[in-house]
């Protein structure tokens, strides 16, 4: 079952859909969560059922209460926020990070529209509709845009892929507990609120 519905704008259009014109679309479509990847294709993404946002909500938690404990090194975002990655892509994983010296090289303009960066850290939560498949390539995204880690949780097998420049993904079976080191010094992720 796919969980995502791909529009793709006609060839000659692709490439005249700026990062302004697709924030006016996401502003005017406020009630659609949506993305662009590279190619041009618009993504729109389905709302999550309970189980999956109790999830995200305790990701969120877990990495606010670190970013407040370290708020000299870096600003934490949720899944509202897209970013325009390098590559012309507009993304919005699930959970983010961006060091802090980063964010505040971007305007005051840029900051309050798509930060054209890619976060320094990613997670992305597999729902239970959700194909891997997909997940697994926009992972891979994020790590050739300039991503340092990423954790692709999937609760479904109780399974976690961490991503890294420069090296294979790893495969972590019924982990406990994720280390962010040393790209979030000190951040532990607990994940028995995961596995539910």
């Amino acid at each position: 079952m796919a969980s995502t519905l791909r529009l793709e704008l006609p060839p000659d259009t692709r490439l005249q859909v700026t990062p302004e014109q697709f924030m006016r679309l996401a502003a005017a479509n406020r009630n659609l969560r949506l993305e662009r990847n590279a190619n041009g294709e618009l993504i729109v993404m389905p709302p999550t059922g309970g189980e999956s946002g109790q999830r995200n909500f305790s990701l969120i938690g877990q990495l606010a209460a670190w970013v407040a404990s370290h708020p000299d090194l870096g600003e934490g975002f949720d899944s509202s926020t897209g970013f325009l990655l390098p590559n012309g892509a507009i993304r919005s994983p699930d959970v983010a990070w961006v060091r802090r010296r980063r964010w505040q090289a971007l305007t005051p303009e840029q900051r309050r529209g798509f930060p054209p960066l890619c976060p320094d850290f990613v997670i992305e939560l597999r729902t239970a509709c959700d194909d891997l498949a997909p997940l697994q390539a926009k992972m891979q995204e994020y790590i050739s845009q300039g991503t340092e880690l990423g954790w692709l949780i999937n609760p479904q097998q109780r399974q976690v892929d961490c991503y890294r420049p420069g090296s294979e993904m790893e495969r972590f079976d019924h982990p406990l507990e994720l280390s962010g080191e040393p790209v979030l010094p000190g951040f532990r992720l607990p994940l028995s609120p995961i596995w539910l």
